[in-house]
């Protein structure tokens, strides 16, 4: 459903995620790892370099769970987590400490971080994006513009954040955009369809001008998503839609930035969606010890 949040992921998706992850940096084995005696053990700690929203904990436990399987170490890598998901911490903030077998820590050093510094990056990014919103109702979305395979772990990491979730992908919810209604001849044709395919599902329309917004709120979609509309457009399409009998749920979309969220959130809208959470994000700035 468009305006939920992902709470938690199942461990099985963690646990694949991690499993390719490492398969692709480790293969046949960590060559450089093996100038370290094998039954060397050291501590360690994981810090950030910069402010942060953290994400990704789960990702990191299960990293050097699976290096530890690999390595069919009898002790595994112990890690003693002093934040917790979705908490907000200062530059130099020790994340976690670390200890075990030093091999198996710097085998799993890098894909550990990779993990945490994009979901944190994520997270990071929806919750300054939140600090804009100059309302309690409008809801900050993101959409499937994400990174190739972790589209569940960004959209849990947007939650994180304080940010909502948009469809997951093409199979929960109808979002019939400019070439759906060019192929089935109209607005009205488009929704009619879809709920003959699925009565239940959501069904947004993007429009482009409105016209169209009036043909989607008279056609009975269930949200209709504002693309590019001037301000005074959106004024306009926000009246018009309050003075119906029906009135759809709206969703605003194009070109958002942090800086336009403040005016854009002040028409009192449901929905605000932006690419950017997931697609523009930038990695936080991470950083293993070993002493």
């Amino acid at each position: 459903m468009i305006g939920q949040q992902i709470k938690k992921l199942p461990k099985h998706i963690i646990s694949s995620m991690v499993g390719t992850a490492l398969a692709e940096d480790i293969a046949s084995g960590d060559i450089t790892a093996q100038i370290i005696p094998i039954e060397q053990t050291n501590n360690a700690v994981i810090l950030t370099r910069e402010d942060a929203c953290i994400c990704g904990i789960e990702w990191v436990n299960e990293v050097f769970m699976q290096v530890n399987d690999f390595s069919k170490a009898v002790d595994p890598i112990i890690i003693d987590w002093h934040v917790i998901e979705g908490e907000k911490v200062k530059s130099n903030t020790v994340l976690c400490n670390l200890f075990g077998n030093t091999r198996q820590l710097l085998t799993g050093e890098r894909c550990a971080l990779n993990f945490l510094q994009t979901l944190s990056g994520t997270a990071t990014s929806t919750w300054k994006s939140t600090q804009h919103i100059s309302n309690n109702t409008t809801k900050l979305l993101d959409t499937r513009k994400t990174i190739p395979a972790m589209r569940l772990a960004q959209k849990y990491a947007v939650a994180c954040g304080g940010g909502y979730n948009h469809r997951l992908g093409l199979y929960d919810a109808f979002l019939i955009k400019e070439n759906h209604i060019a192929a089935a001849g109209s607005i009205q044709e488009a929704i009619k369809c879809a709920k003959e395919i699925d009565k239940q599902a959501c069904i947004e329309v993007e429009v482009e001008n409105l016209d169209q917004l009036e043909q989607a709120i008279h056609a009975r979609a269930d949200i209709v998503m504002l693309d590019n509309f001037s301000f005074e457009d959106m004024q306009k399409a926000v009246s018009y839609n309050q003075g119906q009998i029906n009135p759809v749920k709206i969703e605003i979309s194009g070109n958002i930035t942090i800086e336009n969220l403040k005016l854009l959130s002040s028409l009192d809208v449901d929905f605000i969606s932006s690419g950017s959470i997931t697609k523009n994000l930038q990695a936080i700035d991470l950083s293993m010890r070993i002493f």
